[in-house]
């Protein structure tokens, strides 16, 4: 794009209010530069762009809320505003290291575009039931600011032949059209082995659908991600398709201790016995002593108490592992 046309571009973008074009065509003057040999008037370029780019996305006093699903895709995605931010996430260092490649990745799309790449979109979450997956689906929404999508399974798969792969195909469709993060949950359901004893024609047809849909591109760079806690279950064939497959594990000792102060602020804990406290959460996923630490925070207002103890968590943790029990117990039946 010679200079005339790149400032042409710049201007019908800025007058159309196409935020998106703009920044665009300005990291695509910012590669030419580049490619010139002029890499520190690239540099500066790219810094401005970026520092315009987070001024206004803080720009609006009062948030604008996302455009909820209408027509033939309301029942098939449920639409979040997210919540959370990956400080409220308690992960290893090894995964904050692999998330924080993708926000980069997607952060700096246009420019990665510019050189021909694209950035990590299809990601696949892996670990047991509260590990932090959902959370942490919800955490990339609010650190790229766009809104979450969770397909709603149950308004997915039907009995009727075909019915299923068509829905799909909208799905897909919508994450070409609207930027945002799409969540499968229980992915198990849809991405099973096709070799399952339990196998029946149609779920193969619907996933050979999945794996064509994924292999196509997107304008849009919408993030997608599976969540599974069985994945032994899912098929071999989906592996090669993801960008990136992130293990979540349970809690270490550290977590624990991190989980259980962040959930129980504003409170005090008094003369905290963290070795108890960490010997009686063992076993529990984060969400479980996310709940268990707010529940005794939860007891001592209605105490109207300003502080808690170590036996007040102590026994809200005894009782998840007895819900837990409990739980299995009724499985076994």
């Amino acid at each position: 794009m010679s200079n005339t046309k790149a400032i042409l571009a710049l201007l019908r973008s800025r007058a159309d209010g196409d935020d998106d074009a703009f920044f665009s065509i300005a990291l695509q003057i910012a590669a030419a530069e580049a490619r010139q040999g002029r890499r520190s008037t690239a540099e500066e370029l790219r810094q401005e762009i970026e520092k315009a780019r987070a001024s206004k996305s803080k720009g609006a006093a009062v948030p604008i809320p996302f455009a909820s699903p209408r027509g033939s895709l309301e029942g098939l995605l449920e639409m979040r505003e997210p919540r959370y931010k990956f400080k409220d996430v308690v992960l290893n260092e090894r995964l904050v290291s692999r998330f924080d490649d993708v926000l980069r990745q997607q952060r700096r799309r246009d420019w990665l575009r510019e050189h021909g790449k694209t950035p990590s979109r299809r990601l696949l979450f892996v670990g047991p039931p509260g590990s932090g997956k959902t959370m942490s689906a919800e955490a990339v929404a609010g650190e790229l600011h766009l809104p979450l999508f969770i397909i709603r399974l149950e308004g997915l798969i039907t009995r009727y032949m075909g019915d299923t792969a068509v829905k799909l195909r909208l799905i897909f469709d919508e994450t070409a059209k609207r930027r945002g993060v799409y969540l499968f949950d229980e992915f198990d359901a849809v991405g099973g082995q096709r070799t399952a004893a339990n196998d029946v024609a149609e779920m193969r047809r619907v996933l050979n659908s999945f794996l064509q849909f994924m292999e196509e591109g997107n304008s849009t760079d919408s993030v997608i991600i599976c969540s599974t806690n069985h994945p032994s279950l899912l098929d071999r064939a989906l592996l090669r398709r993801y960008d990136q497959v992130l293990e979540f594990d349970a809690p270490t000792s550290e977590q624990i201790k991190q989980l259980i102060v962040a959930n129980t602020q504003p409170m005090r804990i008094l003369k905290a016995d963290w070795k108890s406290l960490v010997h009686s959460a063992e076993g529990l996923s984060q969400s479980e002593i996310a709940r268990a630490a707010d529940d005794a925070v939860k007891m001592a207002i209605l105490d109207e108490r300003k502080s808690i103890t170590t036996d007040d968590i102590v026994t809200r943790l005894q009782d998840r592992h007895s819900m837990r029990t409990a739980f299995l117990d009724l499985e076994g039946n």
